[in-house]
């Protein structure tokens, strides 16, 4: 009995510095206030009926092999952009509308790319793993008039190119962040804001889709200046593009130069 007494003094003891330490205001708990009330999305109009149509086809995710050229290893870096482009151009005569569209002077302009580098549209090209693949993969920049460019991806797949990206606008910009590629294009009407979008690579549908699209508040535009900036994009390389042979052989890994970085 007297046991028992002794080892409920001893408890009693022990609990009283953590009873006294909660009453005290030092290192107690406090309220953090009350908490809102969480409020889920409301749906609205729910009488509306399901759509029975889809919505226009805006191309976002069509895909194309390109005609005619070989790709060995599957490296991107052993064919000449400027050949790409030219068989496509070759491929789809007098189309002006679609990943395919192009004005009849940018048509032209391409297919002397080799013998007027000055005036070859075809942009210096960019690599980067755009689907997660371990691979590089080929972008293209097209310059267009009123201020347009093309931009076009391909993926190096099966031994040729499939074009998985093709887009035409006022572009500001073009940046590359993680495997999203971003166009920042300028807002003809709403003068200080720009449109975003980001291109992901999306594997259900085998192509790059604008996954994330927004309106931005930008500098406000100096009194007369143009509401569409010119494209800040890559310059035309000075030189004659080089065509790749394919069946040249195969530089050592490792070898090949590092991509430039996007300003």
């Amino acid at each position: 009995m007297v046991r028992g007494v002794v080892r409920g003094v001893v408890l009693a003891a022990a609990c009283a510095p953590l009873v006294a330490g909660c009453g005290s205001g030092e290192g107690g708990l406090r309220s953090a206030g009350a908490t809102p009330t969480a409020v889920g999305p409301v749906r609205l109009w729910p009488e509306l009926p399901p759509a029975t149509d889809p919505p226009i086809d805006y191309g976002e995710s069509d895909t194309e092999r390109v005609p005619g050229v070989k790709v060995p290893y599957s490296d991107v870096r052993r064919v000449a952009p400027v050949a790409v482009v030219q068989a496509e151009v070759r491929a789809h005569p007098g189309t002006y509308s679609g990943g395919d569209g192009l004005y009849d002077e940018t048509r032209r302009a391409i297919e002397a790319c080799v013998t007027k580098p000055a005036a070859c549209p075809i942009m210096r090209p960019y690599y980067r793993d755009l689907t997660g693949n371990g691979r590089e993969e080929l972008i293209v920049g097209i310059r267009m008039p009123d201020q347009q460019v093309g931009i076009r991806v391909y993926l190096a797949e099966n031994g040729g190119l499939t074009r998985i990206m093709s887009t035409v606008d006022q572009v500001i910009s073009v940046e590359l962040a993680g495997r999203d590629l971003i166009t920042r294009v300028g807002s003809a009407g709403i003068p200080g804001y720009e449109y975003r979008t980001a291109w992901s690579w999306d594997e259900t549908q085998h192509s790059m889709l604008p996954t994330r699209d927004e309106i931005v508040r930008v500098k406000p535009p100096r009194p007369g200046a143009s509401t569409v900036p010119p494209p800040v994009l890559v310059s035309p390389s000075p030189s004659a593009p080089v065509l790749v042979d394919p069946s040249a052989p195969r530089e050592p890994a490792g070898s090949a130069a590092p991509a430039e970085p996007v300003p």
